[in-house]
This record gives structure tokens, C-alpha cells and sequence, in this order.
């Protein structure tokens, strides 16, 4: 089996390669909440909703808070950090 650089230790690389295993287990796939606010647009605008940040928020609240089923065929979220940390 491929190393990975040697700046990993044998307990980081395993700990890796489990953490890669569940992200690409059967029947998983990735929750990508990462949108531009212009494609956060564009999804807005289909369902007649305006383009705000308190609209984008309530939809990301929306996906994150879905029917436990759902969580159950997510391995992962890729978000950004102003996605989920509050506005000072």
C-alpha cells in the first residue's frame, strides 16, 4: 500500500486512510455547503426566495438540521467558516 510523506507518524497515516475509508464508504457522499452567495443566488431564485443573508442562512440551517435519514448517507460537510461561525 501507498506511504504518504514521512512528516506522517504510522498512527497518523492509519488514522488518515479510516478517516478517508468512512468519507468514501458505500452508500456515503459529501454535503457541499460551500456556495457562493451568487450560486446561493441562483438555487434562491428558483424556489422565488430573495438572495439575503438571512435567507442563505435559514437554508444552510435547513441542510444541517434535515431528517436524522439524511445524516445517515452523509460522510462529510464542505462549508466555509463564515458559514458557521456567527458575524461579530
Amino acid at each position: 500500500m501507498p506511504r504518504f510523506p514521512p512528516y506522517l507518524t504510522e498512527a497518523q497515516e492509519d488514522d488518515l486512510r479510516q478517516i478517508a475509508q468512512a468519507i468514501c464508504a458505500p452508500g456515503k457522499g459529501i454535503l457541499a455547503a460551500d456556495e457562493s452567495t451568487a450560486t446561493m443566488g441562483k438555487r434562491l431564485q428558483q424556489i422565488g426566495v430573495e438572495n439575503n443573508e438571512e435567507n442563505r442562512r435559514l437554508y444552510r440551517q435547513l441542510l444541517f438540521s434535515a431528517d436524522h435519514k439524511l445524516a445517515q448517507n452523509i460522510s462529510g460537510v464542505i462549508t466555509i467558516r463564515g458559514n458557521i461561525t456567527p458575524k461579530i
